[in-house]
């Protein structure tokens, strides 16, 4: 079944490419079906990449997924121009009066500051606050994953003296729970933060359970399930060559970035890297969309919350 993106939308043509079923607008509005309608919040400074790498993994399942994209009116990307963001993307004040079955929070570059710090923090816990009643199921990717737990558990997040980047073995704390439905025992996970969870701090608070996790990098999945809230510290949806880009672009900085670790064959960033993680991130979100979405939101829509 196809994804439904607005039209003209650049990553169409990409995902196209691929043979991922996308429709615009107006062929979806000619079906008698209900999609599932997604809300992401994309934070990261090059919307079209992250949009992408999201769009690839929601449009590869059997659902119709209708897709809308905002960013935060309290600050402008600077890699993404005005013109861009008008044609595709709204802003909170967009989408406050509707429902959602299922909402993404994306990562962002700004693990380093405090919470509070961030420009765009209140409006953020906002957007999170009206999460709780006007969506059905919400997915938080790494900073956005540190920044709903914090907001909504008052889980701190810890800053590291060294970046964690890599593709890390993952094992299962849980066993037959519909997210990891066809996992194997051990699985594959691109890591790219600068802050870390600890698990002891998951295990305070009632109604978190660790799902996966990772033994060299820690917590990967935290859930509140009767809330159908995830909390993801990793970056499944990543390209083959996104560890590879954010190396390069931190070698031009002068940053002196470590090899990403379990990447490039022999630890060799002239090599081509090695993809581990493709399947992985398929399950991850089809697992979601079908299971915590699809099957269990109301078919008003008007009625979620």
């Amino acid at each position: 079944m196809p994804i439904k993106i607005p039209n003209n939308l650049p990553a169409a043509n990409i995902l196209e490419n691929e043979n991922i079923f996308v429709m615009n607008a107006e062929r979806a509005y000619s079906q008698d079906i209900r999609p599932l309608k997604i809300l992401i919040l994309n934070l990261m400074p090059v919307k079209s990449v992250t949009e992408t790498q999201l769009l690839r993994l929601l449009g590869n399942t059997p659902l119709q997924v209708e897709v809308d994209f905002i960013y935060t009116e309290t600050y402008t990307p600077s890699h993404t121009s005005q013109n861009y963001l008008s044609e595709f993307y709204g802003t909170f004040k967009d989408v406050k009066d509707k429902k959602y079955d299922g909402f993404i929070i994306t990562g962002a570059p700004v693990e380093l500051m405090e919470f509070e710090d961030v420009a765009y923090w209140s409006e953020l816990v906002e957007i999170m606050e009206w999460s709780t009643k006007n969506v059905y199921s919400t997915f938080h990717i790494c900073w956005g994953a540190q920044a709903g737990l914090y907001y909504h558990y008052g889980v701190p997040k810890y800053t590291l003296s060294e970046k964690i980047s890599g593709v890390y073995k993952h094992k299962l704390c849980v066993k037959y729970e519909k997210l990891f439905r066809g996992f194997d025992d051990e699985f594959f996970v691109p890591h790219s933060r600068f802050a870390h969870t600890y698990r002891e701090n998951v295990e305070k608070v009632p109604g978190l359970k660790v799902l996966a996790e990772s033994d060299e990098v820690g917590v990967y999945i935290v859930a509140n399930l009767e809330r159908r809230q995830f909390f993801i510290t990793g970056h499944a949806e990543y390209d083959p060559y996104t560890l590879k880009n954010e190396f390069e672009r931190d070698l031009r900085a002068g940053l002196n970035p470590k090899v990403p670790k379990n990447y490039f064959p022999g630890n060799d960033p002239t090599l081509e890297p090695v993809v581990k993680w493709r399947s992985v991130a398929h399950l991850l979100f089809a697992n979601w969309l079908n299971y915590y979405v699809y099957q269990e939101t109301p078919y008003e829509i008007n009625s979620i919350g």
